[in-house]
């Protein structure tokens, strides 16, 4: 096989991996995924690039299909808030879909990071032709909003320690007591509004106090989850 028709391949591959993997297209027929995988454009990102910054033009979707993105914006005075973190299957850059405008947050490689992108146009004709993808970006949008009403409710009415508490419950797996942070302790502090130095000064207090057990950097085992979520 020549170089050229391995790239081809393993172009084919790294598309057939993005689509296969977000929900809102996996539910389609392998013909139509196949016409999807036809329009989509692969990009290597490495740890720390910017996939996009706020102010620039907005016109495609963005799947991750290996590595890890953070969303993030930037307030006034130059801190970050941390939106969300996007692993393999999950999508940003959805509003392009809808209307021409630039992008309001920023999006940064956390490690090296394979991302492919599909167009406006592209997109919007496949949205007519097969309806039930609307249906499951809908969904999408539904599940962000929520979670971004929670994370605004949590920063107003709720003490920092709480805010830890109920996202540790929310890393659980069902049936599991053990659970691995999501994110460094420094996109942790960012997302739940605090600093890093109280995220491991509040962990801590948690441990002593007997309702975690901390196991390395990012693992944590939840000992009594009860009396976790009454803090």
């Amino acid at each position: 096989m020549e170089m050229h028709d391995y790239a081809q391949c393993h172009t084919h591959d790294n598309h057939k991996q993005c689509i296969t993997l977000v929900p809102i297209f996996n539910h389609l027929e392998n013909e139509q995924m196949n016409e999807v995988m036809t329009t989509a454009r692969s990009s290597s990102y490495k740890r720390g690039e910017m996939i996009y910054k706020a102010g620039e033009q907005s016109d495609s979707l963005y799947i991750v299909s290996k590595g890890k993105i953070k969303i993030y914006r930037l307030s006034e005075s130059g801190k970050e808030q941390l939106v969300r973190i996007l692993n393999p299957g999950d999508f940003t850059g959805e509003l392009a879909l809808f209307n021409e405008g630039v992008h309001e947050s920023y999006a940064e490689a956390i490690i090296d990071t394979q991302v492919c992108m599909i167009r406006r146009s592209d997109l919007q004709e496949f949205l007519l032709k097969y309806p039930s993808i609307s249906l499951k970006i809908l969904s999408e949008f539904s599940s962000r909003l929520e979670q971004s009403e929670k994370q605004t409710t949590r920063f107003a009415t709720e003490k920092v320690e709480t805010r830890i508490a109920l996202f540790l419950a929310e890393c659980l797996e069902r049936d599991s007591t053990e659970l691995t942070l999501p994110m460094s302790k420094k996109d942790l502090a960012s997302y739940l509004g605090t600093t890093p130095e109280t995220i491991s000064r509040k962990l801590g207090d948690l441990e002593v106090a007997g309702y975690i057990k901390q196991k390395g950097q990012r693992n944590i085992e939840i000992m009594d989850l009860d009396g976790l979520l009454l803090l």
